[in-house]
């Protein structure tokens, strides 16, 4: 346990800190699974709708540092060339 006031104050940050990054965390992965459900469903129409979105919800994760920026990219490489083949 916590001896310092500051560490105090540190424990109860880092918790309100950690359910906020679990939320952004959980918009990500909810993201990931609509766009692959699109793709899923071959609906190349929808999915290039929604790839913007997908889009500005990774960076916004990455530029948070919840997620790496390589990872990010990564993600949206992939599932633009998944689109790309539909």
């Amino acid at each position: 346990m916590a001896n310092t006031k500051s560490a105090i104050k540190r424990i109860r940050r880092i918790s309100r800190q950690t359910t906020v990054n679990k939320a952004r965390k959980s918009r990500f992965k909810n993201a990931l699974k609509k766009m692959q459900s699109i793709i899923n469903k071959k609906d190349k129409k929808k999915a290039l709708e929604f790839l913007p979105k997908l889009n500005s919800e990774l960076m916004k994760i990455s530029k948070s540092g919840i997620i790496k920026k390589k990872n990010a990219s990564r993600n949206i490489s992939r599932i633009t060339r998944k689109i790309n083949s539909l």
